[in-house]
């Protein structure tokens, strides 16, 4: 039996078994509508196929009021939001079994506004304390022929 030290040569290395790319987010506005029901169902459904976190997202409503004076929501409207997630969140769960795999986040409705156009193509660039950092839609992959071989 040969050892590495007699031979000279190093030992060998580790190679990390992390994922190099974060699990995907599935955000799912819930609204009450019998098909946003049905879109959280698929969407738990294919958070445990991809290992996903679903994020079950209740919008409240644009009030009309100037949006340079900050505004403080009512605590009752966050209060109700939170409760018709999490029951349509239970439903979902129910009828597909997956557990684990969700949240639930209430939005205004800018902030939703400005994450939906980013997935139909603007820009967002997210600031935070640690830097910037720019989102963009991925551009389409080039579709490559093959040429047979010898043509």
């Amino acid at each position: 039996m040969t050892s590495y030290a007699a031979v000279g040569a190093e030992s060998p290395q580790v190679v990390s078994m992390t994922p190099r790319r974060r699990a995907p987010w599935l955000l799912v506005e819930v609204d009450g509508s019998p098909e946003a029901q049905r879109a959280l169902v698929w969407a738990l459904r294919e958070a445990a196929r991809r290992e996903a976190v679903v994020v079950a997202v209740g919008v409240l409503p644009c009030a009309d009021r100037d949006p340079a004076q900050p505004t403080r929501l009512p605590a009752t409207a966050l209060d109700t939001a939170h409760e018709q997630l999490d029951a349509a969140l239970c439903r979902a769960i129910a009828e597909t079994g997956v557990h684990g795999r969700s949240r639930t986040a209430v939005l205004e409705r800018p902030v939703f506004d400005a994450l939906s156009a980013a997935t139909h193509g603007s820009d967002l660039v997210v600031v935070g304390a640690d830097g910037k950092r720019l989102l963009r839609p991925a551009l389409p992959r080039p579709s490559h022929r093959r040429i047979a071989r010898g043509a």
